[in-house]
C-alpha cells in the first residue's frame, strides 16, 4: 500500500516537514510512504499550458498521485488558508482527476495555539470539491515549536494522535481496496 505525502511548506526548518518525517518513521511494511520532495518545482498553474503542453514535472506528480492508495498532506496556515505552493500543486491536480476518491488525511503544525485549523478547513473544502475522500479525522499540532526537536515530532501525546490518524488512513485505504476488488469481480 502506497501513501504519497505532500508538504505545504518550503522552509528549511519547516514544522510541517518535521511532522511528515515523523509520520514516515511510523510507517512499516507493507506500507510505503513517499514524501514528494519539493512542490516548488511545479510552475505556476496555467490552464493554457495544461491543455497544450503539460510540463513533465506536473505529469510526474499526477502519476505519483494516481499510483498512490492515499495521500497524507501537512500544511501550515497562511492568511486563513493553505500555502501558495500547496494551492498551486492542487490546481495542477484538478484537471487530471487522479485525486478523485483517494483517501486523504490532513495534518497541520503551527507555532500558534490554533494549530493550523483554518488551513485544514480550507484544504478539506478544496479537496472535497476535487472529489477526494477526506478523512473526518485530522491532526493539529498547536505550539509545534515546543513539540518538534531535531526535525522530528517528539511530543508523545501528539505522536499517539498521529498513530491514530495513520491507523484510520490505513483502514480507509484497506476498505477502499476491498471495495474496488469486489467491484472488479
Amino acid at each position: 500500500m502506497k501513501i504519497l505525502a505532500l508538504c505545504g511548506s518550503l522552509r528549511s526548518g519547516s514544522l510541517n516537514a518535521a511532522v511528515l518525517r515523523s509520520a514516515a518513521d511510523l510507517f512499516v511494511p507493507p506500507w510505503e510512504i513517499t514524501v514528494e520532495p519539493d512542490l516548488s518545482r511545479l510552475p505556476f498553474f496555467n490552464a493554457d499550458v495544461e491543455m497544450n503542453d503539460l510540463p513533465a514535472v506536473v505529469a510526474e506528480l499526477r502519476a505519483k498521485v494516481g499510483a498512490s492508495d492515499g495521500l497524507l498532506i501537512s500544511s501550515p496556515e497562511y492568511a486563513h488558508g493553505t500555502s501558495g505552493v500547496l494551492k498551486n500543486a492542487l490546481e495542477w491536480l484538478v484537471g487530471g482527476g487522479e485525486i478523485a476518491e483517494k483517501p486523504v488525511a490532513l495534518m497541520s503544525a503551527s507555532p500558534a495555539v490554533t494549530g493550523g485549523d483554518r488551513a485544514r478547513a480550507w484544504l478539506t473544502e478544496t479537496l472535497t470539491v476535487m472529489g477526494a475522500s477526506v478523512l473526518t479525522e485530522s491532526l493539529r499540532v498547536p505550539m509545534a515549536t515546543r513539540k518538534v526537536t531535531d526535525g522530528r515530532l517528539t511530543d508523545e501525546p501528539t505522536l499517539a494522535e498521529m498513530r491514530e490518524l495513520l491507523d484510520t488512513l490505513a483502514r480507509t485505504v484497506a476498505e477502499r481496496r476491498a471495495e474496488n476488488g469486489v467491484l472488479a469481480q
